[in-house]
């Protein structure tokens, strides 16, 4: 992770900045006010660029509430004048003022007002999301369109089981997971992860696995079932970034040695790894199964599953409802996905529906086979009603125009579709035509 200058905006109470370290430590915290007098807005900047400048910030998170807008575009106009400029984010601080008053962030920053504690949620939210969000209560965080007419104990039983999934498939990073996080780890209890985090606070960030051993209270059975699940990025070991368990470090060892290849290169030969014969490395302690278990994880050493982080960059000129416009383009965050569509964020204060028959060129039957919260999308507006708060949005390769909201589609050759040319009516018979018939039938 990286130092993060968190940012939670205001108006008149001001905007409330906290600054955390790689390992989501709690730094400092000040109060600025670029939104009201113009002397203020400049003394907000130099205290802005004091912050980055002192511990060195490479990632700065706003986040995405009342006033959200406003101060992206102060901090913008702040980084500008820098020669190396922190990375920009907006983030979505749901539920953050239900966690600051949260026993769990009250014996956390028992020191602290709720606004600091809100203001490091949302930096911690932009470093580790999963570490951070499982402190706080689903139903805060608005975790589906039903959520509040299921059974709430079987919702927190089956994140739970989502976040076990998670800390199983992907890895605790062991220098930012905060201590609930560690819990859902196999062999750690809530007393042996708060010593983690109380070791982890007072002496840095972990070198190797191994450091785990002098916490309190983690002994070595402990440490047995742990250490494969925690990860330490940019350690001494580079297996300790794996899933590898140190107890098989020396195996790995060994068939480095033998492949002539420094430990720190033996991933990036998976091409030779894949032609060793395992078998000259079987003893009683580790098995061809778990041989190739290793051999698989050091083809892709420290991998994770989820896709490349990305954020949306919200266009400058549209701050609210009024500024949009039939036919514009736009980027945005998927926030929800129900069965009839999807809302997406879209930095005017009101998320935009994409209703389901515009999400594709094609029939979607399940709109989460196209997004899934969090995606990064490209909308075009359909239609905005400011007295409704209501803003339609289409993903379809469609173009609506600015006149008249209706789909402008690319060129292209369409069969003729005017109507065919009917028979000539017959004409209708004479008097005498009809007498003719009549007298031939006699």
């Amino acid at each position: 992770m990286k130092p993060t200058l968190a940012i939670d905006p205001g108006f008149r109470t001001g905007c409330k900045v906290a600054v955390l370290d790689q390992t989501g430590k709690f730094l400092e915290y000040q109060t600025i006010f670029p939104h009201q007098a113009a002397a203020q807005r400049v003394q907000a900047g130099r205290t802005l660029t004091t912050l980055i400048a002192k511990y060195q910030v490479e990632l700065i998170a706003i986040g995405n509430g009342t006033a959200g807008r406003e101060t992206d575009e102060f901090v913008t106009e702040v980084l500008q004048s820098l020669e190396r400029q922190p990375i920009k984010v907006m983030v979505n601080e749901s539920g953050a003022s239900i966690y600051s008053a949260s026993p769990v962030a009250i014996a956390e920053f028992p020191d602290q007002d709720v606004t600091v504690r809100g203001a490091i949620s949302i930096g911690r939210r932009l470093q580790d999301p999963l570490a951070e969000l499982v402190k706080i209560d689903p139903k805060s965080i608005g975790v589906g369109q039903y959520q509040h007419d299921v059974d709430q104990k079987l919702l927190k039983k089956k994140l739970d089981e989502t976040v076990e999934s998670c800390v199983n498939y992907v890895g605790v990073d062991l220098n930012t997971a905060s201590k609930e996080l560690l819990t859902f780890v196999s062999g750690i209890t809530p007393t042996i992860a708060n010593n983690i985090v109380a070791y982890r606070n007072q002496n840095g960030a972990f070198d190797n696995r191994r450091q785990l051993l002098k916490v309190p209270k983690l002994g070595p059975k402990a440490f047995e079932q742990a250490a494969g699940f925690l990860r330490i990025r940019n350690g001494k070991n580079p297996l300790d970034n794996t899933a590898v368990h140190p107890e098989s470090y020396p195996v790995v060892e060994t068939i480095a040695t033998d492949l002539k290849v420094a430990l720190t290169e033996i991933t990036q030969v998976g091409d030779r790894l894949r032609k060793i014969d395992l078998k000259r490395y079987t003893t009683e302690a580790i098995g061809e199964p778990t041989l190739r278990d290793i051999l698989a994880e050091l083809e892709k050493p420290g991998r994770d599953p989820r896709a490349e982080f990305k954020y949306a960059t919200f266009k400058e000129s549209v701050k609210e409802i009024s500024d949009l416009a039939v036919g514009m383009q736009l980027e945005g965050i998927v926030t929800n996905v129900a069965n009839f569509g999807a809302f997406v964020d879209i930095g005017v204060h009101q998320d935009g529906l994409v209703h389901v028959s515009q999400l594709a060129d094609r029939f979607v039957s399940d709109p989460k086979q196209i997004v899934k919260v969090g995606q990064v999308v490209t909308v075009w507006v359909l239609e905005v009603n400011e007295n409704l708060k209501r803003i339609s949005l289409s993903m379809r390769g469609d173009r609506p125009t600015e006149a008249g909201g209706k789909a402008e589609r690319s060129p292209a050759k369409s069969p003729d579709k005017s109507p065919a040319k009917s028979p000539p009516k017959p004409t209708p018979p004479t008097v005498d035509d009809l007498k003719a018939k009549f007298n031939k039938k006699r």
